[in-house]
């Protein structure tokens, strides 16, 4: 992993914000050349996905990575990548992702309803805390200009991941109290704690609205969908291979440091994380500091 990524690791500012919201938005997440890659990633999987049946309507398409290799890429994008691990600690991987494509006046196409929720479904009716705990994030990626209200943006309650029920009209038009749409231009990266109440909008603009999600969580969580990924793992990095599932599943719960090397690379660049929790505090055995340096792309 390059050690330039450590330029954007999570300030304290943005903690705060994030742990004030549960969300942060990461202005120029992607470049213009990584725009374009993934845009035609997206615009593949549609024109295999459409039919007339969901032609006109949100199309959500799961298990996105083996796609290309530019999907592979960004599940530890240098701009994006070292926040997750300032948030969740070294003991992560993805266990989702999906595509999102929102077609122009889909309003009218379907019948359209907002559908206010927190992630993770049954962990919110089965997690008896109150607030409930983060577990997970996942970070949108938005390849086209939502700075207008109207073209299918996310919307979210700021500070909503607090509260374990939200009242909201029952219409499935209206949103709660508190509630915005996420206004960004292309190419930036929003980071949503999944307890943060959000829903997806109507696109009444003119422009088709393109999204790749990514959930991270931590390992002993069992991913979201079928994780198509096994046969990429001879030509990836060691980082890469942690973050798409490899390793035993005894070691989610008691990792060495051949199933974790994320954590070996932060003893010698972030210290901090390598050395326990994100939160401060020392859970698990210390990294051994004879691995080095991981080698290859991550």
């Amino acid at each position: 992993m390059n050690p330039d990524c450590l330029q954007h690791r999570l300030t304290a500012d943005e903690r705060a914000a994030f742990n004030k919201d549960g969300f942060l938005i990461v202005e120029d997440a992607l470049d213009e050349s990584m725009i374009a890659r993934l845009i035609e990633v997206v615009d593949r999987v549609e024109a295999r996905q459409r039919n007339d049946e969901n032609r006109g309507r949100l199309l959500s398409v799961t298990n996105v990575i083996q796609e290309d290799d530019a999907m592979v890429e960004l599940v530890s994008w240098a701009t994006t990548f070292p926040k997750v691990w300032g948030i969740l600690g070294w003991n992560i991987h993805l266990y989702h992702s999906h595509l999102d494509c929102t077609p122009t006046e889909n309003a009218t196409a379907q019948n359209w309803s907002v559908a206010w929720h927190q992630d993770s479904m049954r962990v919110n009716d089965e997690i008896e805390s109150d607030p409930r705990p983060r577990l997970s994030l996942k970070i949108g990626f938005y390849l086209t200009d939502l700075t207008e209200p109207n073209g299918g943006n996310t919307l979210v309650v700021p500070g909503s991941h607090l509260q374990n029920r939200l009242e909201c009209p029952q219409d499935g038009q209206s949103s709660p109290d508190g509630a915005e749409p996420v206004r960004v231009p292309a190419g930036s990266a929003m980071i949503l704690d999944r307890r943060t109440w959000h829903s997806r909008s109507a696109n009444t603009s003119s422009k088709p609205r393109k999204v790749i999600w990514l959930g991270y969580s931590y390992r002993w969580l069992r991913p979201k969908d079928e994780m198509t990924v096994e046969h990429l793992y001879p030509q990836l990095s060691p980082i890469e291979r942690q973050l798409l599932g490899a390793g035993l599943a005894n070691s989610a719960y008691d990792p060495q440091d051949e199933d974790v090397p994320l954590r070996a690379w932060l003893a010698n660049h972030d210290a901090a994380v390598a050395g326990g929790s994100p939160h401060g505090e020392s859970h698990s055995r210390p990294p051994s500091m004879t691995r080095g340096n991981n080698t290859g792309r991550v």
